[in-house]
């Protein structure tokens, strides 16, 4: 292991020893970085902003009727939203109040995403 450690180190184009190094050989690892940091940016950083975006656009909209379910699981119907919180009707004469960032999605959307994909 540490000679095919040694061998990648000697052929590295950094090093004036062995390996031909041509000119302009340090460019095509700063491209490769690149390629990697755009990967990245496609497949973790975008989605996860789009992802934030909705989230932030739900909560903006919640609005007194609609059915929603919590980060821990719970359903509710919402009776009143305030600028932090949001109180929840879970059951006939039960209401829980919670932060409004723990509302996590909208429960008619989240049952009806199973049925459609589905249909495909």
């Amino acid at each position: 292991m540490i000679n095919f450690i040694y061998t990648l180190m000697l052929m590295s184009p950094f090093t004036k020893e062995g390996g031909s190094s041509a000119e302009g050989g340090g460019y095509t690892q700063f491209i490769f970085l690149g390629l990697i940091a755009i990967i990245f940016w496609m497949f973790f950083i975008r989605p996860q902003a789009k992802k934030a975006k909705t989230q932030k656009n739900f909560l903006a909209e919640l609005q007194k009727g609609d059915k929603v379910i919590t980060n821990g699981g719970i359903y509710g119907k919402v009776a009143k939203v305030d600028d932090t919180s949001v109180l929840l009707e879970v059951d006939t004469n039960t209401k829980i109040r919670m932060l409004k960032s723990s509302v996590s999605v909208e429960a008619s959307e989240s049952l009806n995403a199973p049925a459609e994909e589905e249909k495909k």
